[in-house]
């Protein structure tokens, strides 16, 4: 009896906690959507400087919550700066008369290259202003230093660092590791350079796949000290040596190699700015936030019957309704098939960033392409990334628009299907066994091994399936499928190489596809309007607050470790056929 009303005690505390946690979080979102509400624009006063701080994750658009500013425990959605109000924002301070200048204080960017590229590009055109930008940091990345680069003075502390080192990029292997647990990466693939499986049955790069990402890196980098060597005027050659060489391992460094314009502290750089602005020595700096001004952003007004639509497509392709961050087959398609059959949609761009995916939900997504580009324009507008199944819903476009230091191609077809059968026999204690009424009716089951005769069957669709992909791409592309095997077979591309190749139609960014579309349908008045339309973020917090959780605490135990936790339960999470790229490509 006495552990009886232990027990019931036991709930009764539980199930107080619990409801007073909520009550809590629902005051905490009614407290946040008041807030919002009174705090929707932000007053930019005369002479102001605005303080731009890339210190959140960038996406293509923002994911509005009345949250983000809450800490709530796991919780609450992670706040997320899109791109699109980024480079709205650098275009509405361009003709902003109370805009004095830019202040860029970056330590890092949580972007990939394309993206700082596109942010990159719009700074150097807010500069035909004639206002100021004026560049500060302790510690610079070469991805924040990429963009500070533009600015008319570069300073950075007497004790900072600037990193400047070339590119670099590391594969995780899990080789060992899954012989370890005893489970096999059954895999069937097509392309030569089709390297996803590699992690998993290698313990090192292919010569294939090192070629690959030479090449590819080789180009980004390329383009990278191309762009630096234009900003800050020194030859490229020189660069080129002093990041070989590592000759800047200190701030005096970077000033010496003209990489910095000198050495300051934060007050220096106050003074500065106040002299920029006019400001007396003795007032504070008028300043406005990249994100409070952001909130000012309103949509461009242009003629309401003759629009053009962008399509945002971001995240891993999958079958279904997907989210803001995955491309569900079912929202896109919907979006596509949308923009299609109204009449004041009259061309559409559609902008991808995705290492691909599912073969069958990128296939679904095509059709819709295909069916669109016969009765308006359709622009691909690629961003850091559209590869594998993210060129695969690409190529059906009427033209293709790329950054140099895009990731690309990647036009290939594998299946993992783990064999576990000795993981839970020999570790887990765990056997199987069961009934079937046809031969191969388990088809697929991670609790045996493929046969040889069910391994030549998934061979042949897999084989299919890149053929599929491959006449895809030639048609929409016009060459012949021969020619899209020789510059298939997996292999990626940077943006610079797939214009050569002919993969993509021109090197240019988002305002640049957009244009194009306008061209193509004959319009110089027009409205933007955006799909699919974004999801509710406090449904989906309450949806997966157990995972977002689950994910929290994951990442609070293993810190960085974590990634590495991520891509194992990815990999096993990979079965079927798959045309995505061959992994989390991450380069620094």
């Amino acid at each position: 009896m006495k552990g009886f009303f232990k027990v019931v005690f036991a709930s009764m505390i539980g199930f107080i906690l619990s409801a007073v946690v909520l009550g809590i979080l629902f005051i905490a979102i009614i407290f946040a959507i008041v807030s919002a509400s009174d705090n929707e624009t932000v007053n930019v006063e005369p002479s102001s400087v605005m303080h731009m701080s890339l210190n959140i994750p960038i996406v293509e658009r923002t994911i509005k919550s009345p949250l983000d500013d809450l800490d709530l425990g796991g919780l609450g959605t992670q706040k997320k700066l899109g791109l699109n109000d980024i480079l709205l924002a650098l275009k509405r301070a361009k003709e902003d008369s109370n805009i004095k200048g830019i202040y860029l204080d970056i330590t890092g960017v949580q972007a990939g290259m394309a993206t700082i590229e596109e942010i990159r590009n719009a700074l150097i055109d807010f500069k035909k202003s004639k206002k100021f930008i004026l560049a500060y940091s302790e510690v610079y990345t070469q991805g924040a230093y990429y963009l500070a680069s533009v600015a008319d003075k570069v300073y950075i502390n007497p004790e900072g660092l600037l990193e400047f080192t070339g590119f670099s990029s590391e594969i995780t292997f899990y080789k060992g590791t899954l012989e370890k647990l005893e489970i096999e990466p059954q895999v069937i693939k097509v392309g030569t350079y089709k390297s996803a499986v590699e992690p998993f049955v290698l313990d090192k790069m292919s010569d294939a796949n090192r070629q690959q990402v030479t090449s590819f890196m080789g180009s980004m980098y390329d383009h990278f000290l191309s762009g630096v060597s234009a900003s800050r005027k020194i030859e490229k050659d020189s660069l080129f040596a002093i990041a070989n060489e590592l000759k800047v391992q200190s701030a005096s460094d970077a000033v010496k190699y003209k990489l910095a314009d000198g050495t300051r502290y934060k007050d220096e750089v106050i003074d500065e700015l106040k002299k920029l602005t006019g400001t007396d020595k003795k007032d504070d700096i008028k300043s406005v936030t990249l994100t409070g001004y952001i909130k000012n952003n309103k949509p461009e007004s242009g003629d309401i019957n003759n629009r053009i639509a962008i399509v945002y497509a971001s995240g891993e392709i999958t079958g279904g309704e997907g989210d803001d961050e995955t491309i569900g087959s079912e929202r896109i398609s919907r979006a596509i098939r949308r923009v299609r059959t109204d009449d004041k949609i009259k061309a559409v761009v559609f902008r991808i960033n995705s290492p691909g995916g599912s073969a069958l939900a990128s296939d679904v997504i095509w059709r819709e392409v295909a069916l669109t580009r016969k009765v308006k324009p359709v622009i691909v507008s690629m961003g850091d990334v559209a590869a594998s199944g993210g060129y695969y819903i690409a190529c059906a476009a009427d033209s293709i628009f790329a950054e140099p230091n895009t990731i690309t191609g990647s036009i290939g077809v594998f299946g993992i299907i783990p064999n576990m059968q000795k993981f839970f026999n020999n570790k887990l204690g765990v056997t199987f066994d069961g009934v079937k009424t046809a031969a191969h009716a388990d088809l697929g089951s991670i609790t045996r091994p493929l046969t040889d005769a069910e391994k030549l069957i998934i061979q042949k669709e897999v084989n299919r399936i890149y053929g599929t992909f491959t006449k895809r791409v030639a048609d929409g592309r016009k060459k012949t499928q021969e020619y899209i095997n020789q510059i298939g077979q997996g292999r990626v591309w940077s943006g610079s190489e797939a214009l050569k190749n002919g993969l993509v139609d021109r090197l240019g960014n988002i305002d640049q596809a957009i244009q194009s579309a306008a061209k193509m349908a004959k319009l110089k008045d027009y409205k933007m309007v955006s799909y699919p339309s974004q999801k509710d973020p406090l449904e989906s917090i309450f949806k997966s607050g157990e995972d977002k959780l689950r994910e929290h605490f994951a990442k609070a135990e293993l810190g960085e470790q974590y990634q590495y936790y991520k891509q194992l339960k990815d990999a096993l999470r990979f079965t079927g056929i798959q045309a995505r790229l061959p992994y989390s490509i991450s380069i620094r």
